[in-house]
Order: structure tokens, then sequence, then C-alpha cells
């Protein structure tokens, strides 16, 4: 399917046609025959930024989305239906839209859909309120494209590992992403700003707001590297553009980056921070998927935690 097309698919799901959209109820356990989906959350939470990423970059290169794909019509339904069955595997498919619907829509919010060629039933919960507008069925103005561009490129882990983060920005309503009580001891590593447009060729970005060690690492690489900033990650189609703070200025109290510019475009980033102990230490006597067997004392040769190479890996 072409690029238009691939998630004028969307409309179907996020407005009202063709789905059975729940808001503010609770889901009856599923029945035989349905799969439905947890909540992107830490510990339970339910109305504060934190999630847990996954999303492969892929559920960022293959598909294109439309500021206009909320239609309802019989042809968005035989669109969705063929994007969502036509894709490598339906897993697929389904992870794309959790991480759709939970920066779209809000917390207690769900989108519930039946594949008609299955018979299988997919709930997809709400999580951050993003794009509440275009989940609607209005046309995506362009702060929505934005947050939604930016929130799906926070959630992407190229290594495939979930890892719990904090998510801050502004939602739909203009308002700060709400925070849980000890969300800001439990996160204080800053990791980076995601801003962009997925919807346009504008492109999709990431800076690094903290610089690693050489001898740290992380499984979060498409935004933190020990290789410098502005190199290629392998995430494409992100784009590592260096710093935030040469693009972004920070909200009055300093929570989170408000605005990010780049070739003459202000955009509405998303800023994530992390859990000191998903930022991994050479040294700290475990070899973590990040690091490397060698002699020296850094992530790419860890003595320490990896052995040399050549002998048997602790």
């Amino acid at each position: 399917m072409g690029r238009a097309v691939a998630f004028l698919c969307l409309g179907l799901l996020l407005g009202a046609g063709g789905c059975v959209g729940s808001e503010e109820d609770a889901q009856p356990p599923p029945e035989p025959g349905t799969l439905s989906q947890e909540v992107l959350t830490a510990n339970g939470l339910s109305t504060n930024g934190l999630s847990t990423n996954g999303l492969s970059t892929n559920g960022l290169s293959t598909n294109g989305l439309s500021t206009n794909g909320l239609s309802t019509n019989g042809l968005a339904a035989t669109s969705f239906t063929a994007w969502f069955n036509g894709n490598a595997s339906v897993t697929y498919s389904d992870m794309v839209m959790k991480y759709v619907v939970a920066c779209a829509l809000p917390a207690g919010q769900t989108r519930v859909w039946t594949n008609p060629t299955t018979g299988v039933t997919y709930t997809w919960p709400g999580r951050l309120g993003l794009a509440t507008a275009w989940a609607q069925g209005a046309a995506a103005t362009v702060a929505e494209q934005q947050r939604l561009s930016a929130c799906l490129a926070a959630h992407v882990n190229k290594l495939g590992v979930s890892v719990p983060i904090s998510v801050r920005g502004r939602d739909s309503t203009g308002g700060a992403i709400p925070m849980a009580s000890n969300e800001a001891a439990d996160y204080p590593e800053k990791e980076a700003c995601f801003f962009g447009n997925l919807f346009t060729t504008e492109g999709i970005f990431v800076g690094n707001d903290r610089v690693l060690r050489r001898d740290e690492s992380t499984t979060r690489g498409c935004a933190l590297s020990a290789r410098g900033t502005g190199e290629d990650t392998g995430c494409a189609p992100l784009q590592h553009v260096g710093q935030c703070a040469t693009l972004c200025t920070r909200d009055a109290t300093h929570t989170f980056w408000e605005r990010c510019v780049i070739n003459g475009i202000s955009y509405q980033p998303i800023t994530t921070q992390l859990r000191s102990q998903d930022i991994y230490s050479c040294g700290d006597g475990t070899c973590q998927v990040t690091e490397s067997c060698g002699t020296g004392k850094t992530y790419d040769s860890c003595a320490s935690d990896c052995s040399t190479c050549g002998s048997t890996r602790k």
C-alpha cells in the first residue's frame, strides 16, 4: 500500500466508523478468540507519562500518516483491514496500533476493532491524549501531527528491549502531561528530545539531553550514545541532530523541552527521562547486551563485566 493509503485506515479506527470505541467504561475480560492489549504503563499507573517503549523502527518507516485519515466510509474500512493483514505479521500491525492509540487518546478511552478476516478482536487503550481531536474524526492540526509523531518516535527501541520511560510534554489540552508523585525521583536521568512530523516529508528527529561517558551504555541507543552526537545510530528514519539544548527551548518550569526548531520549522517535542538502572556502566559486574568483551573499561571493551575476548564470557 502507498504511504497515503497505509494510515488512511487509521481514520476508521480512531474515528467512530467500523470500530467499537469504549470511552471511560471498563472492558470485560476477553472472550475466547480475542486479544486484549495491556495499557502502556509502568507500575500500574494510569494518569501519568510513564510508558514502556518497544515500537520497532519499521513502525515509523513503513507507514505514512494522513491528516484527513479519519474517513468512516467503506473504502477506509477496506483499507484498514488490508493494511492490518498485509504487513509481515498481524503482531506487527497490532504493535503499531497499540502505540498510535496510546499516544493519540487519553487514559480511560480505548479503541476496539474486530478483524473481519480472522474474527479476532483487538483492544487498544489510550494513554497520553496527544491528538484527541484527530482521534475523534477531525483533520489533524499541525500541533497534533507533531505531538503524535514525537510520541511514536519516543517509543522506538531498535534492540526490541522494553524499558520504562517517563514521557513529558504537552497534551491536546495544552497542559503538561500529568506526572505521578514519585515520577521525577524515579526517573532522574535526562535522555532525549523527539520532534518532527511523520504526516509530511519534514522528517523525524532526536537529540541527546545528556552525554554518556565512554563506560556507559543503554538499550535506548536511538537517543543516547557514547560515540558522540549527530552520528548515525541505525534508527532510520529517526535522524540524530546532536544536543537538544542547541535546538530546543525549555518550558517555564524546566521540566521538559517546550519547542524545538530545525530547518526553520518549530515543533512541539516530547521529552523523555530514564531510571538510573537503565543506564549501564562498565564495572557494575554484569555484561549487558550493550557491552562487549575486551581489555578496557569502556562499554565496547569491558573486561571486568564481559571478560577479555576469547575467554569465557561471564
